[in-house]
């Protein structure tokens, strides 16, 4: 058994402020504490727990990140957690124009806990994805999934596949008659770290309560043994907490992304 303590500590120290997006076309930059990636759907801020910087300095550092997007005309997307220091950061980005996505859950599980054999519906296939065509596919069905479109999803994971290969699994689990994509999940692994990512959890309404979404925690779970990684991480919403939970995974503290848009 591993305590939240142990694993908070371990996620701030291996997956806080630490770059994990080298590929090309991807630019990483650090100004002060933070880590500033430009070059995928939206850019994105990173940094440790306790940025060091407190007060008109930190309005300094906000203002600066959001003035650079605003030269380039682009939205980017600021990672906060609910223990980060300083505690009055979040407030300090809503007055600069920083607005609050949906809070989700970090819940960390150690994976060879969670590497069953996946069990799936009958009628259903799962396998891995490889190829553009089957990884646009997965894309369009999180885009029905989520009522929004997607697309730029395919090109990230297309570029994430081209960079590193071994460092990202797609599984995809299609009903046999008709070959569709019903469910899918992603796994990324972090070199240099106990970590690897779970993202993308998602399956069509028609599908749903047939233990697809557990099937494909299992078989990423294995993926990860085999890598010889320690723990999963997952950014849950508010539906994947409880199940993710009910499996093992703890949950050791909230995420909420702070966006700032460049006016219409």
């Amino acid at each position: 058994m591993t305590d939240d303590d142990a694993l908070l500590r371990a996620y701030d120290e291996q997956m806080r402020g630490i770059s994990h997006a080298e590929r090309p076309g991807v630019v990483i930059e650090r100004d002060g504490p933070l880590l500033r990636v430009t070059g995928q759907y939206r850019g994105f801020i990173n940094g440790p727990r306790d940025l060091g910087v407190h007060g008109a300095e930190l309005d300094d550092l906000i203002a600066r990140q959001r003035d650079f997007f605003a030269a380039r005309g682009e939205a980017v997307e600021w990672k906060t957690r609910a223990h980060d220091v300083p505690a009055d950061l979040t407030g300090r980005l809503r007055a600069a124009g920083f607005v609050p996505e949906d809070t989700e859950t970090v819940v960390i599980g150690v994976a060879a806990g969670m590497a069953a054999a996946p069990v799936i519906p009958a009628g259903v296939t799962l396998a891995r994805v490889t190829e553009d065509a089957g990884i646009r596919a997965v894309t369009a069905m999180e885009s029905e999934v989520w009522g929004e479109d997607w697309s730029w999803l395919a090109d990230d994971l297309i570029a994430r596949r081209d960079a590193a290969p071994d460092d990202i699994a797609i599984l995809a689990a299609r009903e046999d008659a008709t070959g569709v994509v019903v469910s899918a999940a992603w796994i990324v692994f972090y070199p240099g770290t106990e970590f690897a990512g779970l993202w993308g959890g998602s399956t069509l309404a028609a599908w749903r309560g047939r233990g697809l979404y557990r099937a494909l925690i299992a078989a990423r779970a294995r993926l990860a043994v085999a890598r010889g990684v320690r723990y999963l991480q997952v950014d849950a919403s508010d539906d994947s907490a409880p199940i993710l939970r009910r499996l093992g995974f703890r949950a050791v503290t909230t995420t909420t992304a702070y966006v700032w848009a460049p006016p219409a």
